[in-house]
C-alpha cells in the first residue's frame, strides 16, 4: 500500500446523530450533518488515492451538560469505531472520542480506548460547552496521562461559546472554527502545557487554524521575564513547531504558504474533512497539493504518507 493516509476523516454513527438531533445540533458550525457508513467512506477514499483514513467525532464532541451521558455516548462512539476498525484495519483506524471537560471520565476512557480498543489516539475539542479550553490546568491530569502514553491527540475545533455573538452572518466553519484552534493551540503553549507534558503528540486540524499567520504576533509575548517566559522557556515558536498540522480544507497556496514558512513537510499530514467537505472538496484538496509549485516530490510523499507513518506505523 502506497496511497494516502488520513487523519481527518469524521464517523457518524446512529446514536451520535440522534444524540445531536436531542440537542438541537441540526447542523455543526453551519452544515448539516452529513450522510457517511463504511462504504460511502470506502468509495470517497477509493476515489482520491487514499489507503487508509483515521476516523474520529466532530465539534460539539459528546459533552452536553451531563457526565454520566456523555461518558455513555463516548463509550458507545468508541466501540462503535473499534468494532469499524476490526471489520477493515487496513482502511480504518480511530481517535477515540472523550466525554470532556468531565477529568475523571476522561482517564476512564482513555484507559478504555487505548487498553481494550486499540486506539489510534484520541480527538479533543478546542474546547468545550463550559467555556473551558485545552491548556486550562484543570486538565493537566488528562495532559499527564497522555504524557505518559506518549498519545497523538487529534485537535478538532469547536463551535465557540465564548463572547458575544459576533453580528456576521458567516457559518462558523469558515471563519470562527480556525479561531477556535487557534485559542487552544496557543493556550497550550502559553500555560505551558506542551512544556510539562512534552511526550503528547498534538496534530492541529486546518493547518492549525490561524497558528502560521499569527506565530511571530503571538511570540511578541515572550519578553525576557515574562510570565510566558518562565512557563515556557524555549520560546512560542518553538513549541509551535512540535506540533503537527494537518491540510483539510488547506491545501491553497495561501494556506500552505503560511504553513510551510512555520514547519517542514515531516509535521504536516493529508486530511480530508470528510463528509462534512464531500467528496469534490477532497478531489480539489488533492489537486492542491498535487499542483502546488510549493512542493517537491518528496514533500507530496511526505504530507500525503511517510509523516503520518511516523506517528501511525501500523498503517505501514
Amino acid at each position: 500500500m502506497s496511497g494516502r493516509i488520513d487523519v481527518h476523516h469524521h464517523q457518524f454513527n446512529d446514536r451520535y446523530r440522534e444524540a445531536l438531533a436531542q440537542h438541537s445540533y441540526d447542523n455543526v458550525g453551519g452544515i448539516p450533518a452529513p450522510a457517511w457508513n463504511p462504504a460511502v467512506a470506502a468509495d470517497q477514499m477509493g476515489a482520491n488515492g487514499i489507503d487508509s483514513a483515521i476516523l474520529s467525532i466532530s465539534a460539539p464532541g459528546v459533552h452536553f451538560g451531563d457526565d454520566a451521558k456523555a461518558r455513555l455516548l463516548a463509550r458507545h462512539c468508541n466501540e462503535w469505531s473499534a468494532q469499524t476498525c476490526r471489520d477493515d484495519p487496513s482502511r480504518f483506524g480511530f481517535f477515540a472520542v472523550l466525554p470532556m471537560p468531565d477529568v475523571d471520565g476522561t482517564l476512564t476512557e482513555i484507559a478504555h480506548a487505548f487498553d481494550v480498543l486499540g486506539a489510534d489516539g484520541v480527538v479533543m475539542m478546542s474546547s468545550h460547552l463550559d467555556g473551558t479550553y485545552l491548556g486550562d490546568p484543570r486538565f493537566d491530569p488528562v495532559m499527564a496521562e497522555l504524557d505518559r502514553r506518549r498519545a497523538v491527540v487529534f485537535v478538532h475545533p469547536q463551535v465557540p461559546t465564548t463572547g458575544v455573538a459576533p453580528e456576521v452572518r458567516i457559518p462558523v466553519f469558515a471563519m470562527d472554527f480556525t479561531f477556535d484552534t487557534t485559542r487552544a493551540a496557543f493556550n497550550l503553549v502559553h500555560n505551558g502545557t506542551v512544556e510539562r507534558y512534552p511526550h503528547v503528540r498534538i496534530v492541529l486540524a486546518h493547518a492549525g487554524g490561524t497558528v502560521p499567520y499569527l506565530a511571530w504576533r503571538f511570540g511578541l509575548l515572550w519578553a525576557p521575564g515574562s510570565e510566558p517566559a518562565k512557563r515556557a522557556p524555549k520560546g512560542a515558536m518553538h513549541y509551535l513547531k512540535r506540533f503537527w498540522y494537518d491540510t483539510a480544507l488547506s491545501a491553497t497556496p495561501q494556506a500552505l504558504g503560511s504553513l510551510l514558512q512555520l514547519v517542514g513537510p515531516d509535521r504536516i499530514l493529508f486530511g480530508s474533512d470528510f463528509p462534512f467537505a464531500p467528496e469534490p472538496i477532497t478531489r480539489a484538496s488533492v489537486a492542491g497539493l498535487v499542483r502546488s509549485d510549493l512542493l517537491d516530490d518528496a514533500a507530496r510523499t511526505a504530507i500525503d504518507r511517510e509523516s503520518a507513518l511516523a506517528l501511525f506505523p501500523r498503517f505501514g
